[in-house]
């Protein structure tokens, strides 16, 4: 499991004061990015790089509590299922000792080139897998 922080700032809230639903989404990518770069995979280096692409093909959240500004937010995320071109990732959000929300998303491997799916490399599986 892999932890993320962040404080939810006036942007990220709505006309009601509550984090707009879909900057869950935000963090959530953000989280991802800090997550990829700690296991050694940095999302930028693999940009650069253009062998290999991880979009997203599906996300989905349940929204447990609101998060007004200036809430404290954990995020934990967890691999959630491995397969040969694709992974699903699991999102905790908790403020105060409460969770707030969870999220789930799931990446497929493609050729940035081609746009054609294609298997995680090895080294990946082993970096998610850890």
């Amino acid at each position: 499991m892999i932890e993320h922080q962040f404080r939810v700032a006036l942007h990220d809230t709505d006309a009601a004061g509550v984090l707009f639903f879909a900057h869950l989404f935000r963090h959530a990518h953000d989280a991802y990015e800090a997550m990829m770069a700690r296991i050694g995979w940095p999302v930028d280096g693999l940009i650069r790089a253009g062998q290999l692409a991880l979009p997203l093909v599906h996300v989905e959240a349940d929204y447990r509590r609101p998060l007004r500004h200036g809430d404290q937010v954990e995020v934990d995320i967890e691999l959630k299922a491995l397969a040969e071109r694709r992974f699903s990732l699991a999102y905790r959000f908790v403020s105060a000792d409460q969770e707030v929300a969870t999220a789930l998303s799931v990446h497929v491997a493609i050729d940035p080139d081609t746009g054609q799916r294609q298997a995680l490399p090895k080294p990946l599986i082993s970096a998610l897998s850890a």
